[in-house]
């Protein structure tokens, strides 16, 4: 079983390399470029045999070590 975990920063939590990057955008001629948000990306690899479990293990994983849910959200899609 695959998870995938995405992980964003809270709306209004500065996001200095998602500025960097829209900035180096807009220099490229890339003009409508009005904002840029950096994010994380896992996928984990699972061995559980109830989707419903993992998933739970999974949201606990994301809770206490993968998004620091102080300034981030995480959302995640079970294959």
């Amino acid at each position: 079983m695959k998870a995938r975990v995405y992980v964003t920063l809270k709306k209004g939590v500065l996001d200095p390399q998602g500025r960097a990057v829209m900035g180096a955008l807009n220099s490229m001629n890339f003009s409508e470029v009005e904002d840029v948000r950096i994010g994380k990306f896992m996928e984990l690899e699972l061995k559980g045999e109830s989707r419903a479990d993992e998933e739970a293990r999974v949201r606990r994983m994301c809770e206490k070590l993968l998004a620091n849910t102080v300034i981030e959200n995480y959302r995640i899609e079970m294959e």
